[in-house]
């Protein structure tokens, strides 16, 4: 028996050692073939960079990046200079916070912005769990439905559900606060945009902003100009899903990202000029917007209704006669007469049409605004918000029935659907 263990040992460390190297054999070969793939995708990824970028998709014939490099203490805008981007987009998220829960509050209390008192919808295990998991807005059959299942009445249903909602909607000081904080921002730039091209000869005559095109220098100004803008941006694609959403939230998600690969792009290929001057036209009515929201959370309407009647005066001719008459006529007409067009031509000129195209969109907008400045209209609303129902308008259609001789009876047979009923103010 003794004999056997040695041979059976040494069997068992020769199999051991047999399958460790074929285990080794096995993964030199993974990692080789690992390797092979991971030089394969760099070559590929090199092979992308090198065609996305090449000279002529961006630049008119005969120029190209070797123009933008820095010579003869002439400094040239550089893609590497966009990380900066991000930390000053986090800044801007960090003095925003401190910005609304100190000096936005205190103006609000300076402005005496009052919350309006809400009616919490009563707990109700059945109703809480179709508004969460099925609608906000039930269709008359489903109120009915509703009615058998949680034992309430039509118009019980039909009351839970509109200070349900109520309850998600957000409260006028978190809407004061929001204006506020961009209304100070888009005043500030506006202010800084308008000093940094008072004196440029481009800021009068616009076919200026093509002398010497690409080869044109770096300003401090533009730099810094360019940097705070686009970090901005970014910040608000960042807090996004907790600003108040309106109607227009996916309108202002198609602007961000347009704003912000225009604004990038005009920097890579150096056409700062004509980028200073559309973010200078956007800045010039936007803090009008704000404050105008401002003063109507505040209730003072007739404050609110002279700043929205200057807004839309300075929107339309910013937004519909400047960039599209003189900044898109220079960026897409002019350049033609100098160079042949050429694929960043289209493609810079493509995302001005589609900001271009919702500025549209927000001018009908505006102007359906504007309507309630006619004899008997007294308030401005956002067309683009959420607007809050009460349990007011629910009473008068009471009292209307009764004065006609229609009475609802307890049980809610004669049904109205109320989900669409709202209060005049925002």
């Amino acid at each position: 028996m003794r004999a056997l263990i040695p041979t059976k040992s040494k069997s068992f460390r020769r199999g051991w050692r047999l399958r460790y190297r074929a285990e080794v054999i096995i993964l030199q070969g993974d990692i080789q073939n690992s390797s092979i793939f991971q030089g394969r995708m760099l070559t590929w990824l090199r092979e992308l960079s090198d065609w996305v970028w090449q000279d002529r998709l961006w630049f008119p014939a005969g120029l190209g990046w070797a123009d933008l490099k820095d010579r003869d203490g002439l400094v040239f805008a550089k893609g590497s200079d966009l990380w900066v981007i991000f930390p000053i987009a986090v800044c801007f998220l960090i003095i925003r916070q401190i910005f609304e829960r100190t000096v936005a509050v205190k103006l609000a209390s300076l402005l005496r912005v009052r919350e309006k008192p809400r009616v919490r919808a009563a707990p109700n295990t059945t109703l809480e769990f179709y508004f969460c998991n099925a609608s906000k807005f039930p269709s008359q059959s489903s109120v009915e439905e509703l009615t058998k299942q949680s034992g309430c009445s039509v118009r019980q249903v039909q009351r839970w559900f509109r200070r349900r909602r109520n309850q998600e909607r957000p409260s006028q000081i978190k809407k004061f606060r929001e204006a506020s904080w961009r209304f100070t921002f888009y005043l500030l730039a506006f202010i800084a945009g308008l000093g940094a091209l008072i004196d440029k000869p481009w800021f009068y005559d616009m076919e200026e902003m093509w002398n010497g095109f690409p080869t044109l220098p770096l300003l401090p100004s533009q730099y810094w100009y360019y940097m705070i803008e686009l970090g901005f941006y970014i910040s608000l694609l960042f807090s996004v899903a907790t600003d108040v959403k309106r109607k227009d939230f996916k309108e202002q998600i198609v602007h961000h990202v347009a704003t912000i690969l225009l604004i990038s792009f005009s920097w890579l290929v150096n056409y700062i000029r004509a980028g200073t001057l559309i973010m200078l036209v956007h800045d010039a009515s936007d803090y009008l917007l704000e404050s105008a929201k401002m003063f109507n959370y505040a209730e003072w309407r007739k404050t609110c209704n002279y700043i929205f009647i200057l807004f839309a005066a300075v929107f339309i001719l910013t937004r519909l006669v400047i960039l599209p008459f003189w900044i898109l006529h220079t960026t897409w007409v002019y350049p033609l007469t100098i160079y042949p067009p050429f694929f960043g031509f289209y493609f810079f000129n493509g995302l001005l049409l589609v900001l271009q195209c919702l500025h549209i969109f927000w001018a009908v907008l505006i102007l359906r605004m504007a309507i309630k400045f006619l004899p008997g209209n007294d308030i401005v609303e956002d067309e683009r918000s959420d607007r809050e129902e009460t349990d007011s308008d629910e009473e008068e259609e009471d009292h209307e029935k009764t004065k006609n001789g229609f009475v609802q009876n307890g049980n809610g047979h004669t049904v109205l659907n109320n989900n669409h009923h709202h209060s005049k103010t925002d």
